[in-house]
């Protein structure tokens, strides 16, 4: 399986910026984001683990991250789902931001910073976003796991 490619499928975060800014209500806005999760692929049942699920989150929500070796820093990208259609969408969003990216890219990326952009904070309850930034932080631990797995090789 080419996972990197395979996982190619979620969109762009600055396409995301961009129709995020042509949407006039937060209505709209949560729609867009509920599509971008319908976009996801399906995440197998065999990756529905207790090792994949996200403590910290109100909803069910499961990461697999899918690490490429090759080159000077391991690539990271990510499968997840949700049995929430919003933390769907969020997962995209988050997915937008890091997958396909290196270790070493991911911790550096200010996830406040890029979530921000699109003002999600301000219109998540506090349980969204709590769950929003556990999701980042696994996100993050997986990224360094890595690269300490590639320090110690």
């Amino acid at each position: 399986m080419d996972t990197l490619n395979e996982t190619r499928s979620e969109a762009n975060f600055d396409e995301i910026l961009s129709d995020f800014e042509l949407l006039d209500d937060w209505e709209d806005r949560y729609r867009y984001v509920i599509e971008l999760g319908r976009r996801l692929q399906p995440l197998a049942e065999e990756d529905r683990t207790a090792a994949n699920k996200v403590q910290g989150c109100v909803s069910q929500v499961w990461l697999a991250t899918l690490i490429d070796p090759r080159g000077d820093s391991p690539r990271l990208s990510f499968v997840g789902d949700s049995d929430a259609h919003i933390v769907r969408g969020l997962i995209a969003i988050l997915f937008s931001i890091y997958s396909g990216k290196t270790a070493e890219e991911i911790v550096s990326i200010d996830a406040r910073h890029r979530l921000g952009q699109l003002h999600l904070n301000e219109h998540l309850t506090p349980q969204r976003s709590n769950g929003l930034m556990a999701m980042v932080k696994r996100i993050k631990s997986d990224a360094e796991t890595a690269l300490s797995r590639r320090t110690l090789h």
